[in-house]
C-alpha cells in the first residue's frame, strides 16, 4: 500500500512519460479508491518513432498517439484523463507565466493533495524541464500549510551525486502487468524497448526487473526554485 491521498493531479508533457515512470504508482493509486488526474500537456506528434514496423506518419501520428494515450488510461484504470492542447517539443519557448497559470488552473479546480512530475533541472528534455518549471513556479505561489506536496521524477545522469538517492520508492510489483500494458498501449514509441524488457523479466535481470518492481521519486525542496 502506499500512502493514501485526496486526490493526485499528475502532469508530463507527452504520452507515455507518465508509462515509464509512473503508470504503477497513477495504477496504485486508483486501485486503492484515490481520484487521479493525468493532464498530458501534448500529443508528442514529433516523436520520431513511427511503429516497429512501420505504421505510422508524420501525418497520422498526432492521431495514433492520441488513440494510445485513451488506451494507455485505460490500462490504469484512469477516468480524468486530460489533453491539454499544447505542441509538442516547443514547450521551452510558451510564456512560463501561461504555462504557470494552466498549471494553476488545474491545482484550483481539482485541489489535489499530491502533484506527481518532473523535478526540474533533471528531466533532460526541453518540453520536461518547461513541464517541471511551470508546476514548481504554480504551487510556489501557494501558501506552505495549503500546497500540495510534489512528487518529482529525475533522471539526468547527476542526480543521484546532486540530489542523492530518491526519498520515496514505490513497490509496484503487485501492479506490473498494468505497468507493462500501459507500455506496450503506447506501441509506436515503445516496441523496441518493451521487446528488450520483456526479454529481461524473464531472464531475471536487475536493470529490466527495475522498472517494472519500483518506481522512484524525489520529494521537491522549496526554496531550490530560487
Amino acid at each position: 500500500m502506499i500512502e493514501n491521498e485526496h486526490h493526485v493531479l499528475v502532469i508530463f508533457p507527452h504520452p507515455d512519460d507518465e508509462a515509464f515512470g509512473v503508470s504503477g504508482t497513477i495504477t496504485s493509486y486508483i486501485k486503492q479508491g484515490t481520484p487521479v488526474t493525468y493532464a498530458c500537456l501534448t500529443l508528442g506528434e514529433m516523436g520520431r518513432n513511427l511503429g516497429m514496423p512501420t505504421f505510422a506518419t508524420r501525418e497520422s501520428l498526432p492521431a495514433v498517439r492520441k488513440k494510445e494515450l485513451k488506451k494507455a488510461a485505460e490500462a490504469m484504470g484512469l477516468e480524468d484523463l486530460r489533453m491539454m492542447g499544447l505542441r509538442d517539443k516547443t514547450l521551452e519557448f510558451e510564456d512560463d507565466e501561461e504555462m504557470k497559470n494552466l498549471v494553476a488552473h488545474l491545482v484550483d479546480e481539482l485541489k489535489p493533495s499530491l502533484v506527481i512530475s518532473f523535478y526540474p533541472g533533471y528531466a533532460v528534455h526541453p518540453d520536461h524541464e518547461a513541464t517541471a518549471r511551470a508546476v514548481v513556479n504554480a504551487l510556489g505561489e501557494i501558501e506552505p500549510d495549503l500546497r500540495p506536496k510534489l512528487h518529482a521524477v529525475a533522471f539526468a545522469n547527476n542526480t543521484e551525486e546532486e540530489l542523492g538517492k530518491p526519498d520515496i520508492v514505490h513497490d509496484i510489483r503487485h501492479v506490473q502487468e498494468d505497468k507493462l500494458n500501459t507500455m506496450r498501449a503506447h506501441i509506436s514509441q515503445t516496441a523496441r524497448m518493451l521487446e528488450m524488457l520483456e526479454e529481461g523479466i524473464q531472464k531475471n535481470d536487475p536493470e529490466a526487473l527495475k522498472w517494472v518492481n519500483h518506481e522512484k521519486f524525489y520529494t521537491y525542496k522549496w526554496g531550490d526554485e530560487s
